[in-house]
């Protein structure tokens, strides 16, 4: 994120952008940055696109296009596939576009082995959107805080993230609600976290997956009927419940090391205060017990993908445990 930083800064700009990764937020931030940059309010020598089956034809001929009574032409490009994909002519008309053209991929799945990633990595700047660690983001916070007239403690700062989880969009909402339940003091401290944050979706799925070891299955399944009026989808409800699964038993093999907490967030690139939370699921199930539920998940999914399942009912049954 530097060079892009410093792109924008010195307003020059490569040709070819590619961003992606899992962190919206930043995905969101960077677009908009280097689009203000580029184009700013010069709309006709900016041209978006979005989604699959685009005409690639019209892309090259655009991007051959000079500019209008402008320096640049800007052509948008979002979750086009190019980088799952081929796109062989896409791909040998990259090095010959001419330089008053600036094109921005932002994608939300890409493959690095893919010739289109390789040649845009090639003549321009790739940047993955990676989640951003506890540090970063309790520094972010922090600044969007100070700016705003207000203090927090570090481990006030610890609980607001244990609320909000990683997310940085979901971040910059709960920190907005802080900010107007706080409006007049100039202090955050836990009650007015504990009083206006909304617990994140992950936090329900830590606790169904308690329930669903400890047979609780009443507890789980009322866990999952309020995730569904929250509109997730059922399929996101089983990902993240196997992904919990896997972090216990990645969690359990390492503390079998003797790793500490700091240790095992660092080999997995988790934050401390997460590790902290499933640490003591770790200790509380077997090897054994963690495997069988990460099969349990496969098994789930293979149900849905095949059509033996909808998938509803195929979490209800990982839940109730009967497969």
């Amino acid at each position: 994120m530097q060079t892009l930083n410093q792109d924008i800064k010195d307003r020059t700009f490569k040709p070819f952008y590619l961003l992606y990764g899992e962190e919206a937020f930043l995905k969101k931030s960077y677009k908009n940055r280097l689009k203000e940059a580029i184009a700013g309010d010069d709309t006709m020598n900016y041209h978006y696109f979005e989604g699959k089956g685009l005409d690639v034809q019209e892309i090259i001929s655009l991007a051959d296009t000079m500019p209008f009574f402008g320096e640049r032409r800007l052509i948008q490009i979002e979750d086009s596939g190019f980088f799952k994909s081929a796109v062989d002519a896409l791909v040998e008309y990259l090095p010959t576009m001419p330089d008053t053209t600036c094109i921005l991929f932002v994608e939300s799945e890409v493959d690095k082995r893919s010739r289109m990633f390789k040649k845009v990595k090639e003549l321009g700047h790739v940047a993955e959107m990676t989640r951003q660690d506890t540090s970063q983001l309790a520094a972010w916070a922090g600044g969007i805080l100070k700016r705003e007239g207000r203090n927090i403690t570090r481990n006030s700062m610890e609980l607001l993230l244990s609320k909000t989880g990683d997310d940085m969009e979901n971040i910059r909402m709960e920190l907005e609600k802080l900010i107007s339940y706080t409006l007049g003091r100039d202090t955050i401290t836990d009650q007015d976290i504990e009083a206006v944050c909304t617990v994140r979706v992950t936090n329900k799925i830590f606790d169904m997956v308690t329930a669903i070891v400890n047979r609780q299955t009443r507890r789980a399944m009322d866990l999952y009927e309020d995730l569904l009026t929250l509109k997730e989808p059922p399929m996101r409800i089983l990902f993240l419940i196997a992904r919990q699964f896997n972090q216990i038993l990645q969690v359990k093999e390492l503390m079998a090391k003797g790793m500490d907490k700091g240790s095992i967030a660092s080999k997995l690139k988790m934050q401390p205060f997460v590790v902290g939370k499933v640490m003591p699921q770790a200790k509380s199930f077997s090897r054994e017990q963690i495997l069988s539920y990460v099969n349990l998940c496969v098994d789930a999914e293979e149900a849905v993908k095949t059509g033996r399942l909808g998938d509803q009912l195929a979490v209800e049954l990982l839940i109730t445990k009967k497969y």
